[in-house]
């Protein structure tokens, strides 16, 4: 029991948990799935809301942005919902990255709740806590910018909201490069760099299998793709192996 509730508690301690609602309308958003995407991201934030003993300011304006949606798309005529389907995602993207901006602007970063739950209180007014929430939700907010702008270009310049590189792969690297660095940045000691890239790294051979089977893009390239990511994988696992048997010697 007391296994499930750390789990639990690191869960809902974590920005990336705060962040879930727009992470899953970002991905799964569009043609004949606007209803189905808005559906679901209202009721994790609904879940989120309700498990919180407090309030936090990221999972109410979720809960607010997706009811909102959900009610759209409930009235909405067939055009509106051609065009929901179409360009919220990149509302709701374009959304919480200016939510991020202006939570930084108003020395109130949105990952700062999260991340007092697991610092010291006596830590919290501190520059050096501030600025580490400052810089991750600035790197949430480049990775939903990222992601809209990618969806942008589906939509308005390739014609083609369900794209398999500007709906799906460009938006789930940007995210999950987020996820990471949110894990990555405050940490103490802060991990190398190459530590940082293993889950991007992890997403090359899957993406060039995803692009060879969709005839995304050339042969050569989504096996490129693949290569690239063995050999990189490989060698990054090599290097981490080398520094923890280097840091078991120093124990010793």
């Amino acid at each position: 029991m007391n296994g499930a509730a750390g789990w639990g508690a690191r869960l809902m301690n974590s920005s990336i948990t705060g962040m879930s609602p727009w992470i899953i309308f970002s991905l799964l958003v569009g043609p004949g799935r606007y209803e189905l995407a808005a559906a679901l991201a209202l009721a994790v934030a609904v879940v989120l809301v309700v498990v919180r003993h407090r309030p936090v300011f990221l999972e109410v304006a979720g809960l607010v942005f997706f009811a909102v949606l959900t009610v759209i798309g409930m009235i909405a005529f067939t055009d509106t919902l051609r065009w929901l389907e179409t360009y919220t995602n990149e509302l709701s993207n374009l959304t919480i990255a200016a939510l991020a901006a202006a939570s930084v602007a108003a020395r109130a970063p949105l990952t700062t709740p999260y991340a007092r739950k697991k610092v010291p209180h006596e830590f919290w007014h501190t520059p050096e806590f501030l600025r580490a929430n400052v810089v991750v939700t600035h790197a949430w907010g480049l990775a939903f910018l990222a992601a809209a702008l990618a969806g942008g270009v589906g939509d308005l310049v390739l014609h083609n909201p369900d794209n398999l590189w500007t709906a799906w792969l460009i938006q789930v690297s940007a995210l999950i490069t987020a996820m990471r660095f949110t894990e990555w940045y405050p940490a103490v000691p802060r991990p190398p760099v190459r530590s940082l890239l293993m889950p991007f790294v992890g997403l090359l051979i899957p993406m060039g299998v995803l692009v060879l089977l969709l005839d995304a893009a050339p042969r050569w390239f989504a096996v490129g793709l693949m290569v690239v990511g063995v050999v990189l994988a490989r060698a990054l696992r090599k290097d981490v192996v080398i520094e923890e048997q280097e840091g078991g010697r120093d124990l010793k």
